[in-house]
């Protein structure tokens, strides 16, 4: 398996932010990504997103695994060209959480890491970052409501949902996912909905 140093794959979004700068969509490239996405979830402030104890080489399968996938796509955020995020996107009816909640049409769950970006702290970085990926998800036409489920004891996320518009849901038990190419554990987690024009 050869790795290239750089990837490149063009943005499939850019919009400016007032007050925070251009944040770009990228599809993440496996081979160049992986290290720089490592870095950010075997970090303490990722534990939530389960990979704390992931290789380089297994964050570079579950990516590829990803790629591979129609219903499910993986963005790299940056803001004036430094990667900030990791952003995914997927149709939840093809994803363990369609076992939970009674999905409508159009519904489009979504996954969101903030990196350790240096304007991470910043009043309104946040905010920013999940309305231009609402902005994106929203601008194809087929989504009718966003869908988030993050884990059910990371208070931090589940406010800034709220901040953002997300009405929340219930708490649910995701179930485990354990096949040949991935392995999730059972999580609890707290759903929140997005609709357009509803706030």
């Amino acid at each position: 398996m050869t790795s290239s140093s750089a990837s490149t794959r063009q943005p499939v979004y850019a919009q400016r932010v007032e007050g925070l700068g251009t944040i770009t969509l990228t599809p993440v490239d496996p081979a160049a990504d992986a290290a720089l996405i490592h870095s950010w979830v075997t970090e303490e402030r990722a534990r939530f997103w389960g990979m704390g104890e992931a290789s380089r080489e297994l964050v570079q399968e579950i990516y590829e695994d990803v790629d591979r996938r129609t219903t499910h796509h993986a963005f790299l955020a940056r803001r004036d060209g430094e990667p900030v995020a990791l952003f995914q996107t997927y149709d939840c009816t093809e994803d363990r959480v369609g076992e939970c909640y009674e999905v409508q049409p159009g519904d489009t769950g979504v996954h969101l890491l903030i990196g350790p970006a240096r304007g991470a702290a910043e009043s309104g970085f946040s905010s920013g970052l999940v309305g231009a990926f609402l902005s994106y998800v929203l601008s194809g036409g087929t989504t009718r409501r966003v869908v988030a489920e993050p884990d059910a004891r990371n208070e931090k996320a589940i406010a800034r949902l709220v901040r953002s518009g997300f009405e929340l849901g219930p708490e649910v038990e995701l179930p485990e996912i354990d096949l040949p190419e991935v392995h999730l554990p059972a999580k609890r987690a707290r759903l929140a909905f997005f609709r357009p024009g509803a706030n």
